[in-house]
């Protein structure tokens, strides 16, 4: 099984380039040893706008001898894809046929206790001593993606019954990013379980709702043996 540990830099959230990508490929869940390693900087489409720059500090000028943006390739060989909001880095790599493991959704179904899940406050929560050293070139791609290694390491370590395949570790990502609480709405904060049946109803039809959100939904109306609502997504 082929898992590759991912990140990206962009030029900000209205029609973002990739200018940077980074992955570390990963024997196996067991060890997390590096496989191969890669780092790439890319000359984007779109100008970087101010709020980008001020995360990631790459100035336009420094790529414009790049590689263009658009000839970037995710590994075709990939079958698992991991990351701190999986999620953006994938739509960023042109969504390809990967199962996502999401270290942000494991993170906050762990540690609930912690007032932030972020991947730098996760750095100080696990590493106090020596975060800071490793954290002078977060959101560079290659050491977003190096600490996330380290916190998925020591997340891994937190479970009772040890992950020993990729599979497994996807299965308890997707469980993680099962909401508890409806996070908006006039029911925000209401466990999924208890919301009243029509509102379930209504938001099991509508297309653009989170696909999570309706899972959860589905899962809570199988547990109390309520039928299943008919809905297109899928």
């Amino acid at each position: 099984m082929s898992a590759y540990i991912f990140d990206t830099e962009t030029t900000g959230t209205e029609q973002p380039d990739i200018i940077e990508a980074a992955w570390l490929e990963i024997d196996a869940p067991t060890t997390l040893q590096v496989v191969s390693q890669f780092e790439q900087r890319y000359q984007p489409r779109h100008p970087i706008s101010l709020g980008a720059l001020a995360v990631h500090h790459i100035y336009d000028e420094e790529l414009v001898n790049c590689p263009p943006c658009t000839t970037f390739q995710f590994p075709a060989q990939a079958q698992y894809m991991i990351g701190h909001n999986v999620d953006y880095d994938w739509e960023m790599a042109g969504r390809p046929n990967v199962k996502r493991i999401c270290t942000l959704a494991l993170s906050r179904m762990l540690l609930p206790q912690l007032d932030s899940h972020s991947q730098s406050a996760l750095m100080y929560y696990f590493f106090r001593p020596h975060a800071r050293e490793r954290l002078k070139n977060a959101h560079s791609a290659l050491a977003d993606v190096q600490n996330c290694r380290f916190i998925l390491q020591k997340m891994l370590a937190l479970l009772e019954q040890p992950v020993q395949t990729w599979e497994q570790l996807w299965e308890l990502s997707e469980q993680a990013r099962l909401p508890r609480l409806m996070p908006f709405g006039k029911h925000k904060g209401t466990p999924i379980s208890e919301l009243p049946p029509d509102y379930q109803d209504w938001v099991l039809r509508q297309d653009s709702m989170d696909p999570y959100i309706k899972l959860a939904i589905q899962k809570a109306r199988q547990a109390l043996h309520q039928p299943p609502i008919t809905t297109n997504a899928q």
